[in-house]
């Protein structure tokens, strides 16, 4: 078994004689004396600090397996965007547990990466595929990122070039709560008015209104595609953003194609797991005429100096990598890992797997919807209620109708 020091050592750094070393260098006696000469004492705490003797790394494992094994896994019915999902092995083994995937999730110096490169550009291609839209980003922190990002882009949009008076952004109350909470917060930031309500024409009618955005498929589970909306918005140089599910975009017209501005949503369906709560990539697709001011980074297809192939970062809008008054986003890091993971189980899958799988998903939720109207509940959505038919008998008709009730719901 391996001394505690040395492991210590491996993550900690500095031995006893770098410190000893650098303390001479910097003239003064101890680390004590160190820090006498540089933090106030009345900030400094009086006492000792409760830290246990170190582990080597054997007990180490056992401890922080000890501590893992607590955590409890239970099934999800929370729903609002995030589903539980299936990760292939293929993806799981070979990607998601692969360091040479997983120890690089933001590739800020991704030229040098072609592999990763051309996985993000794959990634982007599907999400361009199923939204109905030209452009695609390589992928942003979280659904209620992306949706704040297309609400800043809206808005510098309507006051580009002039001194625009258009402060006021529509959010349809079917739109998940949690991305509600989102805009709320990163509209107060700049004085964008957010109103949140059932979308009427009438509100496009307003001047100060620069955008809206809706839910499809909504919080409810109601479908409904907003072509005439979006007609409408457009008469009156009102933009669009579709917050949208990626897995039902297999069977339901894609945004784009009934006139949508941007699509964004969460790609953790395809094949990421729920991990807690989090991380799940966002993806964010836009029209042609955005492709200046979408947040991220895109990756395009470039030639080398030998004529080959070659994947290089084609844009970033991070005022980290470019001028700071040239930067359209001032957002994190994009979730590359988990875009890759989307990619690949798109590829694994295939357009008939994926198109078999929404299928899957859909039929499911009818059998459900059918058997809680037979069981006496209400469903707010009808849009469950065109492939399959079911016959529900007396005894499993009542057990729904008991565990509705045990959980106080009539």
């Amino acid at each position: 078994m391996s001394h505690p020091h040395q492991f210590e050592i491996r993550h900690l750094g500095n031995s006893s004689a770098d410190v000893k070393s650098m303390l001479e260098y910097i003239g003064v006696d101890n680390l004590d004396t160190l820090i006498d000469q540089t933090i106030p004492s009345t900030i400094r705490m009086k006492e000792e600090l409760d830290i246990p003797e170190a582990l080597d790394e054997q007990e180490y494992m056992k401890h922080i397996q000890s501590i893992a094994k607590k955590n409890k896994s239970y099934r999800s019915y929370i729903g609002q965007g995030y589903y539980g999902t299936y990760t292939p092995a293929p993806i799981l083994r070979n990607v998601f547990q692969n360091p040479g995937w997983y120890t690089q999730y933001s590739p800020y110096q991704a030229e040098i990466a072609q592999g990763r490169l051309e996985a993000l550009f794959n990634y982007q291609t599907m999400i361009a595929d199923l939204t109905g839209l030209p452009i695609a980003n390589a992928s942003l922190l979280d659904e209620g990122t992306a949706a704040a990002e297309a609400m800043f882009l809206f808005y510098n949009l309507a006051h580009k070039g002039e001194d625009s008076s258009k402060d006021t952004f529509i959010v349809s109350d079917k739109v998940y709560v949690q991305t509600i909470d989102v805009l709320k917060t990163r509209a107060q930031a700049i004085g964008i008015v957010l109103r949140i309500k059932s979308i009427e024409i009438t509100d496009l009618l307003d001047p100060k209104v620069f955008g809206i955005m809706i839910q499809y498929p909504d919080c409810d589970g109601g479908i409904q595609q907003h072509a005439q909306l979006c007609n409408d918005a457009h008469d009156q140089s009102i933009y669009v953003c579709v917050a949208t599910d990626l897995l039902s975009l297999a069977l339901l017209t894609p945004p784009g194609e009934w006139g949508a501005d941007i699509a964004i949503g969460n790609a953790q369906r395809f094949g990421v797991p729920i991990g807690f709560g989090g991380p799940h990539a966002a993806f964010f697709a836009c029209k042609e005429e955005f492709k200046r001011v979408i947040p991220g980074r895109i990756i395009g297809l470039s030639i080398d100096q030998y004529n080959q192939p070659a994947y290089r970062m084609a844009l970033q809008t991070r005022e980290q990598h470019i001028k700071r008054e040239k930067a359209t986003s001032n957002i994190c890091t994009a979730q590359a890992l988990l875009a890759i993971m989307n990619g690949m189980y798109a590829v694994y899958n295939g357009p008939d797997g994926i198109k078999a799988i929404a299928n899957r998903v859909h039929d499911r939720a009818t059998q459900f919807a059918q058997r809680a109207i037979s069981a006496g509940l209400k469903v707010k959505s009808k849009s469950f209620f065109d492939t399959v038919t079911i016959q529900a008998d007396n005894t499993y008709i009542q057990s729904i109708r008991n565990k509705a009730l045990s959980i106080g719901i009539n």
